[in-house]
């Protein structure tokens, strides 16, 4: 069995140095910022950092890596001239996702902003279907929200409707985050097996490609979005040990996005390689 674990980090520096972090931190994948999380600049990409990079990943036996979007991207705003934002940098991601290929882009399907939950289905549905292509080789990831505010994709329901829509579904699949999934009304404490059926019936395991695995400070349906310390939170950290142990989800990446520094998220990395051995045995 190979645990493949990691946490988000700052692709500022480059690959290369994310790559060797992680392996300080005990990981062997990550995620990463596309660009500027609050804004729209990329830094360029450096061809030769990403040689560097891909061969030690070959030697250290990389999992699959977790692009993330930034945050200011919303599909489905209400006002044009942000969608326009939108698709351009989702274009624009998705081919500088080539040069690491075949690996994972994750984004925040969006909020409707009063426009109504299906208005904005139909608008991310219509941005995927502009800049999803065939050739592409990055598997794009819908992620699991909280249902805060006018947030679209806090039940799996919404996120099936939105893969519905969108033509070259082929190149979609789901990235589930345990806080959002916990303050969206999903029992993952108590009924992890019957979230992840729920899961199957509705959207489909084999569209589950990664798991943002983080504690929540907040309970159950709450609605949210504040994450916490593994174990430090309402979910626990037997919980959360349980989902990195499901057999459902064996082989695919899970990211720490808690509240941390290196140090910390080497600390959450060692426990979890721990407990996740223990209950292999």
């Amino acid at each position: 069995m190979i645990l493949y674990i990691g946490n988000h980090t700052s692709s500022s520096k480059g690959y290369v140095a994310m790559g060797r972090q992680m392996l300080k931190n005990g990981g062997n994948t990550f995620a990463f910022f596309t660009r500027n999380p609050r804004g729209g600049k990329a830094k360029e990409i450096d061809p030769a950092d990403v040689e560097r990079f891909l061969e030690l990943s070959r030697e250290n036996h990389f999992g699959k890596l977790v692009a993330h979007a930034p945050y200011t991207m919303n599909a489905c705003a209400a006002k044009e001239n942000l969608r326009d934002f939108a698709r351009e940098i989702m274009a624009d991601d998705l081919k500088r996702m080539e040069y690491t290929p075949g690996n994972y882009y994750n984004f925040h399907p969006g909020s409707h902003v009063g426009q109504g939950t299906e208005t904005g289905i139909t608008k991310i549905a219509e941005i995927l279907n502009d800049v999803l292509t065939e050739e592409q080789s990055t598997t794009v990831l819908l992620e699991t929200m909280s249902g805060k505010g006018s947030e679209v994709g806090a039940t799996f329901q919404e996120l099936r409707d939105i893969i519905d829509r969108v033509e070259k579904n082929n190149k979609l699949g789901v990235c589930l985050d345990t806080c959002h999934v916990w303050d969206g009304g999903y029992d993952i404490v108590h009924d992890l097996d019957g979230v992840l059926d729920e899961f199957d019936r509705v959207i489909g395991l084999s569209r589950l490609k990664a798991v943002h695995l983080n504690d929540s400070i907040n309970g159950l349906g709450s609605h949210k979005d504040r994450h916490a310390k593994i174990g430090e939170g309402q979910i626990g950290l037997d919980a959360l040990v349980n989902v990195v142990c499901h057999p459902a989800l064996e082989g695919i990446p899970f990211i720490l996005e808690t509240p941390n520094d290196d140090e910390g998220w080497k600390r959450e990395i060692s426990l979890l390689r721990e407990r996740y051995s223990m209950k292999g045995d």
